[in-house]
Protein backbone atom coordinates (compact mmCIF):
# COMPACT_ATOMS: atom_id res chain seq x y z
CA UNK A 1 0.00 0.00 0.00
CA UNK A 2 1.21 3.64 -0.81
CA UNK A 3 1.41 5.68 1.89
CA UNK A 4 1.13 9.34 1.63
CA UNK A 5 4.79 11.80 2.10
CA UNK A 6 4.87 13.11 5.40
CA UNK A 7 3.91 16.79 5.75
CA UNK A 8 6.22 19.76 4.92
CA UNK A 9 7.73 20.78 8.57
CA UNK A 10 6.24 24.11 9.70
CA UNK A 11 8.62 27.27 8.91
CA UNK A 12 11.04 28.34 11.43
CA UNK A 13 9.73 31.11 13.26
CA UNK A 14 12.04 33.86 11.90
CA UNK A 15 10.57 33.11 8.31
CA UNK A 16 7.11 33.26 9.28
CA UNK A 17 7.57 36.49 11.05
CA UNK A 18 9.19 37.97 7.69
CA UNK A 19 6.24 36.81 5.78
CA UNK A 20 4.14 38.77 8.23
CA UNK A 21 6.61 41.68 7.91
CA UNK A 22 5.86 41.71 4.51
CA UNK A 23 2.77 41.37 4.40
CA UNK A 24 2.70 44.56 6.65
CA UNK A 25 5.05 46.40 4.08
CA UNK A 26 2.70 45.58 1.50
CA UNK A 27 -0.48 46.35 3.07
CA UNK A 28 0.85 50.01 4.00
CA UNK A 29 2.32 50.53 0.66
CA UNK A 30 -1.17 49.80 -0.71
CA UNK A 31 -2.38 52.28 1.99
CA UNK A 32 -0.22 54.72 0.84
CA UNK A 33 -0.88 54.63 -2.88
CA UNK A 34 -4.50 54.65 -2.29
CA UNK A 35 -3.96 57.93 0.12
CA UNK A 36 -2.68 59.74 -3.78
CA UNK A 37 -5.31 62.31 -4.09
CA UNK A 38 -7.94 61.78 -7.02
CA UNK A 39 -7.27 65.74 -7.46
CA UNK A 40 -3.45 65.14 -8.23
CA UNK A 41 -4.06 62.49 -10.74
CA UNK A 42 -6.58 64.83 -12.47
CA UNK A 43 -4.21 67.69 -12.16
CA UNK A 44 -1.52 65.94 -13.93
CA UNK A 45 -4.09 63.84 -16.26
CA UNK A 46 -5.30 67.24 -17.53
CA UNK A 47 -1.61 69.15 -17.80
CA UNK A 48 -0.54 65.73 -19.75
CA UNK A 49 -2.84 65.58 -22.23
CA UNK A 50 -3.63 69.04 -23.05
CA UNK A 51 -0.05 69.16 -24.03
CA UNK A 52 -0.10 66.36 -26.28
CA UNK A 53 -2.69 68.16 -28.35
CA UNK A 54 -1.81 71.73 -27.82
CA UNK A 55 1.51 70.56 -29.01
CA UNK A 56 -0.06 69.06 -32.15
CA UNK A 57 -2.35 72.60 -32.52
CA UNK A 58 1.13 74.56 -32.09
CA UNK A 59 2.26 72.46 -35.69
CA UNK A 60 -0.51 73.82 -37.81
CA UNK A 61 -0.79 77.40 -36.77
CA UNK A 62 1.65 80.50 -37.38
CA UNK A 63 1.86 83.60 -35.95
CA UNK A 64 1.19 82.82 -32.64
CA UNK A 65 3.55 80.21 -30.21
CA UNK A 66 2.87 79.57 -26.67
CA UNK A 67 4.54 76.33 -24.63
CA UNK A 68 4.35 76.58 -21.22
CA UNK A 69 6.71 73.52 -21.13
CA UNK A 70 9.42 75.00 -23.18
CA UNK A 71 8.79 78.52 -22.25
CA UNK A 72 7.90 80.04 -25.21
CA UNK A 73 5.75 82.81 -25.64
CA UNK A 74 5.43 84.83 -28.85
CA UNK A 75 1.16 85.79 -28.70
CA UNK A 76 -0.07 86.92 -31.88
CA UNK A 77 -2.86 85.94 -34.16
CA UNK A 78 -2.75 82.94 -35.36
CA UNK A 79 -3.32 81.54 -39.07
CA UNK A 80 -3.51 78.01 -40.77
CA UNK A 81 -0.35 77.15 -41.83
CA UNK A 82 0.45 75.87 -45.16
CA UNK A 83 1.78 72.48 -44.20
CA UNK A 84 -1.09 71.85 -41.73
CA UNK A 85 -3.62 71.65 -45.25
CA UNK A 86 -1.31 69.66 -46.70
CA UNK A 87 -0.91 67.50 -43.44
CA UNK A 88 -4.25 66.80 -44.07
CA UNK A 89 -4.24 66.30 -47.99
CA UNK A 90 -1.53 64.12 -48.18
CA UNK A 91 -1.28 61.86 -45.12
CA UNK A 92 -4.16 62.28 -42.75
CA UNK A 93 -6.73 61.56 -46.04
CA UNK A 94 -9.72 61.93 -44.06
CA UNK A 95 -13.20 60.83 -45.59
CA UNK A 96 -16.27 62.73 -45.73
CA UNK A 97 -14.29 65.81 -45.02
CA UNK A 98 -12.06 68.17 -47.52
CA UNK A 99 -8.51 68.73 -46.10
CA UNK A 100 -9.28 72.76 -46.15
CA UNK A 101 -12.01 72.22 -43.25
CA UNK A 102 -10.16 69.27 -41.65
CA UNK A 103 -6.87 71.69 -40.88
CA UNK A 104 -8.95 74.82 -39.20
CA UNK A 105 -10.98 72.71 -37.30
CA UNK A 106 -8.49 70.40 -36.01
CA UNK A 107 -6.39 73.41 -35.33
CA UNK A 108 -9.42 74.81 -33.85
CA UNK A 109 -9.63 71.85 -31.28
CA UNK A 110 -6.18 71.62 -30.76
CA UNK A 111 -6.40 74.44 -28.79
CA UNK A 112 -9.87 75.17 -27.57
CA UNK A 113 -10.04 71.95 -25.57
CA UNK A 114 -6.89 71.77 -24.10
CA UNK A 115 -6.93 75.16 -22.90
CA UNK A 116 -10.12 74.29 -21.37
CA UNK A 117 -8.92 71.39 -19.70
CA UNK A 118 -5.77 72.87 -18.50
CA UNK A 119 -7.96 75.20 -16.85
CA UNK A 120 -10.53 72.62 -16.03
CA UNK A 121 -13.36 74.00 -17.51
CA UNK A 122 -16.19 72.26 -19.24
CA UNK A 123 -13.45 69.73 -18.24
CA UNK A 124 -15.80 66.12 -19.45
CA UNK A 125 -16.71 67.58 -22.20
CA UNK A 126 -13.65 68.72 -23.67
CA UNK A 127 -12.12 64.95 -22.50
CA UNK A 128 -15.32 63.80 -24.79
CA UNK A 129 -14.08 65.34 -27.50
CA UNK A 130 -10.48 65.03 -27.17
CA UNK A 131 -11.52 61.04 -27.16
CA UNK A 132 -13.35 61.34 -30.24
CA UNK A 133 -10.52 63.15 -31.87
CA UNK A 134 -8.27 59.78 -30.24
CA UNK A 135 -10.32 57.48 -31.88
CA UNK A 136 -10.44 59.06 -35.41
CA UNK A 137 -6.82 58.98 -35.29
CA UNK A 138 -6.71 55.88 -34.20
CA UNK A 139 -8.71 54.63 -36.82
CA UNK A 140 -8.41 56.66 -39.91
CA UNK A 141 -4.99 57.83 -39.54
CA UNK A 142 -2.54 56.06 -37.30
CA UNK A 143 -4.16 52.75 -36.56
CA UNK A 144 -0.68 51.31 -35.50
CA UNK A 145 -0.30 53.84 -33.09
CA UNK A 146 -2.39 52.07 -30.09
CA UNK A 147 -0.07 52.10 -27.66
CA UNK A 148 0.13 55.95 -27.78
CA UNK A 149 -3.72 56.15 -28.28
CA UNK A 150 -4.63 53.93 -25.90
CA UNK A 151 -2.97 55.97 -23.63
CA UNK A 152 -4.25 58.84 -24.50
CA UNK A 153 -7.76 57.43 -24.21
CA UNK A 154 -7.53 56.24 -20.47
CA UNK A 155 -6.45 59.65 -19.41
CA UNK A 156 -9.50 61.28 -21.71
CA UNK A 157 -11.87 58.03 -20.01
CA UNK A 158 -10.67 58.74 -16.34
CA UNK A 159 -11.79 62.75 -16.79
CA UNK A 160 -14.84 61.95 -18.07
CA UNK A 161 -15.50 59.59 -15.12
CA UNK A 162 -14.21 60.96 -12.37
CA UNK A 163 -14.26 64.58 -13.57
CA UNK A 164 -11.06 67.50 -13.50
CA UNK A 165 -10.75 67.44 -9.72
CA UNK A 166 -11.06 70.04 -6.97
CA UNK A 167 -8.35 72.10 -8.94
CA UNK A 168 -10.43 73.42 -11.13
CA UNK A 169 -12.64 75.53 -12.75
CA UNK A 170 -15.35 73.55 -12.81
CA UNK A 171 -15.03 72.68 -8.86
CA UNK A 172 -15.22 76.26 -8.22
CA UNK A 173 -17.82 76.85 -10.36
CA UNK A 174 -20.04 73.53 -9.77
CA UNK A 175 -21.46 74.85 -6.13
CA UNK A 176 -22.48 78.39 -7.63
CA UNK A 177 -24.25 76.97 -10.56
CA UNK A 178 -27.05 74.89 -8.59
Amino acid sequence: MHRPPDPLPAPPARHRALAISAGAAVRRLHALLGAIPDSLIALVGRFSIAAVFWKSGQTKVEGFAIDLVDGVFAPGWPTLSDSAVALFRDEYRLPLIAPELAAPLAALAEHLFPALLLVGLASRLSAGALLVMTLVIQVLVYPGAYPTHGVWAAVLLYLMAHGPGRLSLDHWLAPRLR
